[in-house]
């Protein structure tokens, strides 16, 4: 049967002729051509056709949390497709080691040709950072001026305008901050969850100071530890503390935020929490390649130039180790690892609460929520 469209021929889909008359190597123009300098071209717009995907698939991403609320189906969607960036992320490191099959003396055969552009001009990989949550206050100064000085006229426009745009982080986080299940009905969980907390401290000193295995230096050390441990418990049940930690740039996320990320990852065996977890799991794993790849990149570029200059001027393996763990983004979600309890020691959730959390919840608007 004869479809009511024209039919369509592959090469022309995918415009394979403009496609594959982009890799137009500088040395060949420049009468000696480097071999390898065709891997070095076809690499980069790889990972530039990967960045224009992660742009496109971030931006319905952060579209679905447009609405005041994310309704389950929806929060599916978002996991779905933010676990599809998590695996570009992993082509991306893994493609570092098809380039890695080149080596320092095959790239200064034509490396003095590219000056001065550099991946620095990357201007789709700085909006893709703008777009996740990166903040300028987060960025390596470069050249003593704006991370957008050495981009062209109209691509540092559209930089720019990213800057302006909504963030994966700050839906995240505005989604966390309106999680109803903090507190339901005469259930909340974060007084029972200190109680929690207090009976374990209140074990761990009563085991250490009767331990007869231990000496009195190490005792005194480990009730040191203990009571610093404490002390980090303390400052997360106390909201100016946390404002404080926020205002000192060590947290990000609001109060409520935290609190409800905290619940998930405790509370993730319950059926209607799987997916939010998947979600905070997901976002830490885009945050792990993401930094994983920036460090595979320096030591790669350590292996190519040494402690060269970069062709565009930076430090090169300096200044790109600098941003290793400068640019890391859900930090905060990574941190609750310290205020995890044995699952054993977890507060027993009332009746009603279990009921909401076994897919009788729906997180629609607040008419539409059961009586707990």
């Amino acid at each position: 049967m004869s479809k009511p469209y024209p039919s369509l021929y592959y090469g022309d889909y995918l415009h394979l002729s403009e496609l594959l008359a982009c890799q137009t190597p500088r040395s060949a123009q420049l009468g000696q051509e480097a071999h390898e300098e065709m891997l070095f071209i076809v690499t980069h717009q790889a990972y530039e056709l990967w960045f224009k995907l992660v742009l496109h698939e971030l931006g319905s991403v952060i579209e679905c949390f447009s609405g005041d609320y994310l309704d389950e189906r929806t929060l599916t969607l978002v996991v779905s497709r933010l676990e599809r960036i998590r695996e570009i992320f992993r082509l991306m490191l893994q493609q570092l080691e098809v380039l890695q099959t080149m080596g320092p003396l095959d790239f200064l055969d034509f490396r003095d040709y590219l000056y001065p552009a550099s991946g620095f001009q990357s201007f789709q990989f700085r909006m893709l950072e703008n777009r996740l949550g990166i903040q300028k206050t987060q960025r390596i100064s470069y050249h003593q001026g704006s991370y957008t000085q050495s981009l062209a006229e109209a691509h540092r426009a559209q930089v720019e305008a990213s800057e302006q745009a909504p963030t994966l982080f700050e839906n995240i986080e505005k989604w966390l901050a309106r999680t109803p299940f903090v507190s339901l009905g005469t259930f909340n969980f974060w007084d029972t969850y200190r109680t929690a907390v207090n009976e374990l401290f209140a074990q761990d000193r009563e085991q250490l100071t009767h331990n007869p295995l231990l000496s009195d230096e190490e005792r005194t050390e480990q009730l040191k530890r203990l009571a610093n441990a404490e002390s980090s418990f303390a400052s997360l049940f106390s909201p100016e503390d946390h404002a404080q930690l926020q205002a000192e740039g060590s947290r990000r996320f609001s109060y409520q935020a935290t609190q409800a990320a905290l619940l998930i990852l405790l509370y993730r065996d319950q059926p209607i929490l799987h997916m939010p977890y998947r979600l905070l799991q997901t976002l830490m794993d885009l945050d792990d390649l993401l930094t994983t790849w920036r460090y595979r990149h320096a030591v790669m570029v350590q292996r190519m130039i040494g402690i060269k200059v970069g062709t565009g001027g930076s430090a090169g393996f300096d200044y790109l180790m600098r941003t290793v763990f400068s640019h890391k983004l859900f930090t905060d979600l990574t941190a609750l690892a310290t205020y995890m309890i044995p699952r054993a020691q977890l507060p027993a959730l009332p009746k009603s609460m279990e009921k909401a959390l076994g897919f009788h919840y729906y997180q629609g608007a607040p008419d539409d929520q059961p009586e707990i």
